[in-house]
């Protein structure tokens, strides 16, 4: 018996054309023409390259001293610093047990031109006043002054020069700070100068242990600093109770 084709969907039509499966629409890159293609897979690759840089640079800013750190320790610096610096270290060793406040005291002219001199003004305990109570503290009020300081006293040498433009910039910041926090009370006058130190405590020892830790104050104090108009940020150190 002859075999024959009908054609039908077992079948198939020699004189036909081949069926299309339907393409949905592209979408993402696939999306875009070649040229635009290209450009953003170049783009992703470069964001790629960086980001797996940084994260390797932050690594090793943080790790223990090990060869890596010893030979390329300039260049980890010179990425980290300042806009990604670290304030940890992997394998930290036992927590901090020293309660470090910061205070300045400044020097004031009045309207009448006089000048005196203000006592000693604890900024830390102004952080922790608002902090506690409230469920969400802001970084500035938790952080700001802290760091600060710590940066001031890693760019300076124990008799306060600084250590380069990081020492100089530390100090700049630091003074900008200062103002802020003294603009948001009514000194009576313009502040000319003010000077800094820290007072370190130990935290006291627990009832139940034998452990006998001194908690008389240690301080460190800065020289006094002249103000000039670049450090008063928005005006800060400026107001009085009248501006209010």
């Amino acid at each position: 018996m002859d075999s024959y084709d009908d054609g039908g969907p077992g079948g198939s039509d020699p004189g036909g054309s081949p069926e299309r499966v339907a393409e949905g629409p592209r979408t993402g890159i696939a999306a875009l023409s070649m040229p635009y293609q290209v450009v953003a897979a170049v783009a992703l690759a470069v964001l790629g390259v960086f980001a797996c840089v940084h994260l390797a640079m932050v690594f090793l800013h943080v790790a223990p001293s090990n060869t890596l750190t010893k030979q390329h320790g300039e260049a980890v610096d010179e990425w980290v610093y300042p806009e990604f610096e670290q304030n940890w270290k992997l394998f930290a060793p036992n927590p901090l047990q020293q309660n470090i406040s910061v205070e300045v005291r400044a020097e004031i002219t009045g309207a009448d031109g006089g000048r005196t001199t203000t006592g000693w003004i604890d900024l830390s305990a102004q952080d922790t006043a608002r902090i506690r109570g409230s469920f969400l503290p802001s970084h500035t009020a938790q952080n700001e002054l802290r760091r600060a300081w710590d940066f001031y006293l890693n760019s300076h040498t124990d008799d306060h020069r600084p250590n380069g433009l990081r020492g100089e910039l530390s100090a700049e910041y630091m003074r900008r700070i200062v103002l802020l926090r003294l603009d948001e009370r009514a000194l009576g006058g313009t502040v000319q100068k003010i000077q800094l130190r820290s007072a370190t405590r130990g935290v006291p020892a627990p009832a139940w242990s034998n452990e006998k830790a001194d908690t008389a104050p240690v301080f460190r104090t800065a020289p006094w600093w002249r103000i000039t108009p670049a450090d008063r940020p928005a005006g800060a150190g400026t107001r009085t109770e009248a501006d209010r």
